[in-house]
């Protein structure tokens, strides 16, 4: 009997693992779609800033609010549908200024859900641009600018790291 318990126990656990790594899995695939968007406005690249966009709003499909706990459950619900209405506008528009107006929205709403849903399997730190007044994600301390690009590349400090889950 007390084996039994324990076999039920183990087959939970590994349950609840299995579930979390395949959420910690399409968080990460929106967290390296929001990314590739961020370098590649730091690269003043308005053409793979639409490409990358579009893949973030794939990612943002991939995510299974099933496999989220409550709290969340929760958060997601709250910032899918501006996450996806920044992506649809940056993926859209050819005005790298408007891109990065969009970005700067989808910047907050990421930090949101990654602060919230700790899932990022490595580091992440919010950067922040003095002169822009505005914030964005980076998978580096080494500042690269997504609101000036290259005129500005270097402006902006580390302002908070997001650890995330192991």
């Amino acid at each position: 009997m007390k084996t039994l318990k324990y076999c039920v126990a183990a087959i939970l656990l590994l349950i609840v693992t299995v579930v979390k790594a395949g959420t910690n899995t399409s968080i990460n695939k929106v967290l390296a779609a929001y990314l590739e968007i961020k370098n590649a406005l730091a690269d003043d690249d308005n053409k793979l800033a639409n490409q990358k966009a579009l893949a973030f709003t794939a990612a943002l499909k991939e995510v299974d609010v099933a496999d989220l706990d409550a709290k969340q459950k929760t958060t997601w619900i709250k910032y899918s549908e501006k996450l996806r209405f920044d992506g649809d506008h940056i993926g859209e528009s050819a005005a790298i200024a408007h891109q990065r107006e969009h970005f700067a929205s989808l910047s907050k709403n990421m930090y949101a859900v990654v602060k919230a849903l700790k899932a990022n399997e490595k580091p992440v730190y919010m950067e922040y641009c003095p002169m822009k007044k505005e914030s964005w994600l980076s998978e580096s301390q080494t500042i690269k600018n997504p609101y000036y690009g290259k005129s500005m590349s270097e402006c902006g400090k580390v302002t908070e790291t997001l650890n995330g889950s192991k």
